[in-house]
């Protein structure tokens, strides 16, 4: 005998949100399971690498988590690697750094014109 598999939802094509597998139920018929997909660590958008400390979860499944479990506790916790928020605070600093030198040597100049005249 052959069993027809209906599906349990409208939708039939074969999309990555309706993935399905077939099932026998202890009563012996036959259904789909659908699959959920898969759940995955964010990654860095500077450095491409995956971030630690935060777990791997689907975006419906990370509202009903506490805080501690979506971010670490620094700037930019959980969006961020920690290289690429030190690379961005050096970076910072080099360009306050560059600014004080430029202005160093334009009161300099500025010393040496008004001693020439």
């Amino acid at each position: 005998m052959v069993q027809r598999l209906t599906y349990r939802r409208r939708l039939s094509y074969n999309t990555p949100s309706n993935q399905r597998r077939i099932v026998r139920t202890p009563g012996g018929k036959l259904v789909y399971q659908y699959k959920k997909k898969p759940k995955s660590v964010p990654i860095c958008g500077d450095t491409k690498v995956k971030l630690r400390g935060i777990k791997p979860a689907r975006s419906y499944e990370k509202r009903r988590f506490s805080r501690r479990l979506k971010t670490v506790s620094r700037v930019y916790g959980g969006v961020l690697s920690h290289s690429a928020v030190k690379e961005r605070i050096v970076r910072a600093f080099l360009i306050e750094e560059q600014k004080i030198v430029v202005k160093v040597l334009k009161a300099q100049q500025g010393a040496t014109k008004g001693k020439k005249e």
